[in-house]
């Protein structure tokens, strides 16, 4: 005879209840009315085919479960070995001219994964700051391209070279849509890039670098940061 611990496992929530209310009714003991409950539950099929039944229902979603424990198991396995993304490319460029508009001194960093660093510190030849700080994003964006930078976020003081970049055709500046063309090409290379203007106080590095490039000629000579209209 089956014992009552197979039947209370075998049991539904619904027939548990009407067990006992049968055995309050009746008086009978809670063991005989479940039996009673489940064998009237299994009909001509009998008692054992029932339990039987219930058994390989309950070993079937044992199965299951298992099973999607195991493939969150092998999910979360691979995301722990897989490699750790890539942290983005980041660089900061900034030019200068002395006097403005007059020699150009250039300064750039680029970081990247892998603890790669790239400083730039140039003289850029005769010009104005605004065509100084396009050098100076060239310059950078050549270095990334060298180095293979991907999702590269770029950093510049100047709000007359940013604008520029990001402008149509229709609305760039042509005394420096030279620059602008060498400018876009290469970003045309570099896919996934950002170039977005921070306050100048955010981009010591660069301007470091930049000033170190072409320092004073005197001490007493100032430097000309104004950066003029572009025609």
């Amino acid at each position: 005879m089956t014992d009552h611990a197979a039947l209370m496992t075998a049991a539904s929530k619904g027939e548990l209840a009407a067990s006992r209310k049968l055995a309050e009714r009746t008086g009978m003991p809670q063991a005989d009315a479940l039996r009673a409950t489940l064998t009237r539950r299994a009909g001509v099929a009998g008692l054992e085919h029932l339990l039987a039944m219930r058994a390989a229902e309950r070993l079937r979603g044992e199965q299951n479960v298992a099973a999607r424990r195991a493939l969150a198991d092998a999910a979360l396995a691979r995301r722990q070995a897989a490699p750790a993304a890539a942290p983005p490319w980041r660089a900061w460029f900034d030019g200068s001219a002395r006097p403005n508009p007059g020699r150009c001194g250039i300064g750039a960093v680029l970081e990247g994964p892998g603890a790669v660093r790239v400083e730039l510190s140039l003289d850029a030849g005769y010009g104005n700051s605004s065509e100084a700080e396009y050098r100076a994003l060239i310059a950078v964006l050549e270095a990334a391209v060298e180095h293979g930078a991907t999702m590269l976020a770029i950093h510049g003081d100047s709000q007359v070279v940013i604008d520029d970049v990001n402008a149509p055709d229709c609305a760039s500046a042509p005394a420096l849509r030279a620059c602008r063309t060498q400018a876009r090409a290469l970003l045309a290379r570099l896919p996934g890039t950002t170039l977005r203007w921070i306050p100048r106080h955010k981009n010591a590095r660069a301007d470091a670098l930049s000033q170190r490039a072409v320092p004073p000629l005197h001490d007493e000579e100032a430097h000309d940061r104004t950066e003029p209209a572009a025609q």
